[in-house]
């Protein structure tokens, strides 16, 4: 295509591409996008689950909801319908560890649940040390000038996300 300047002189315009990434960067963000992260962090109580997902990168972990407990049936169908919609690929559920680092008898309630799940739902199942989740989550409230003792199922969320940001990172490290 030609072009006139002001002038009157005639230029031949050239069109010039450039990327806005180098080649390599292209084909890392190729390899990225194929590797999508569909996972759902569980803070498994007797009352309340607080469940958290992920961006797709899996960079970022974030609380979705609280699902308050009746029947381990109706946990089930809530979070079938949660891994549905989301298309998970994997369950993140916090063990709850003795502060010696022993399995007590809470986290062995949650491994009975964790196996319980995974015979219904049939996705694979890891666990993460969540010693001093709910305490993190309460001190993150407390920083947010929101109210602890009115807020229970969103410590439980916040605390899923936790779970769940620390196996994101634990897998960003290992895949790094």
């Amino acid at each position: 295509m030609d072009c006139r300047s002001s002038s009157g002189q005639v230029f031949k315009n050239e069109l010039k591409v450039e990327t806005l990434f180098p080649e390599d960067d292209i084909t890392l963000y190729q390899q990225t996008a194929k590797m999508r992260v569909a996972a759902l962090g569980l803070d498994v109580g007797s009352k309340r689950i607080g469940v958290a997902g992920c961006d797709g990168l899996g960079l970022i972990a974030t609380g979705i909801t609280t699902i308050w407990r009746s029947s381990f049936q109706e946990d089930i169908a809530q979070l079938t319908q949660i891994i549905a919609e989301r298309e998970v690929e994997i369950l993140v559920i916090g063990l709850p560890y003795t502060m010696d680092g022993k399995i007590g008898s809470q986290a062995k309630q949650v491994q009975k649940f964790a196996r319980r799940v995974a015979a219904e739902i049939a996705l694979p199942i890891e666990y993460v040390d969540e010693r001093l989740t709910s305490y993190a989550a309460e001190q993150m409230m407390k920083d947010a000038n929101i109210s602890v003792s009115q807020n229970k199922a969103t410590i439980d969320r916040i605390a899923a996300a936790v779970i769940l940001q620390q196996w994101l990172d634990e897998k960003q490290v290992i895949g790094s």
